[in-house]
């Protein structure tokens, strides 16, 4: 695996629908013009075109910027399409939004909620 989700310090999800014939270049100027977030933070940023079934990853590693394009062949993704929006997801979203499920999971308990038993 080329990029460990979980040894990196934030994951942003660009809500809606992102064009994904653009590049490096123009999904990072995305980042910074649209959303007025630093692209060169340790963060990973996931965008999702009109199909359900393909994302692109973009990650600066320090030296340079790594651009990941991913396919399903069976299934689709559940993609926050409600507004053009970008939000932070937490450890256990992540796995949620590549494994198919909505990142709202309303009877998750999250780290850092109190549970009662």
């Amino acid at each position: 695996m080329l990029l460990n989700f979980q040894c990196v310090q934030h994951v942003f999800v660009v809500c809606g629908k992102t064009d994904l014939r653009k590049g490096i270049d123009g999904l990072a100027s995305l980042i910074q013009h649209t959303y007025d977030l630093e692209v060169y933070q340790d963060a990973v940023f996931l965008f999702c075109g009109n199909r359900s079934d393909r994302f692109k990853v973009l990650y600066w590693d320090g030296d340079g910027f790594l651009l990941c394009y991913k396919r399903l062949e069976n299934g689709k993704l559940k993609w926050p399409r409600q507004k053009e929006d970008v939000r932070r997801l937490t450890a256990q979203q992540v796995p949620w939004l590549l494994e198919g499920l909505s990142i709202d999971q309303p009877k998750a308990i999250l780290p850092g909620s109190k549970g009662t038993f």
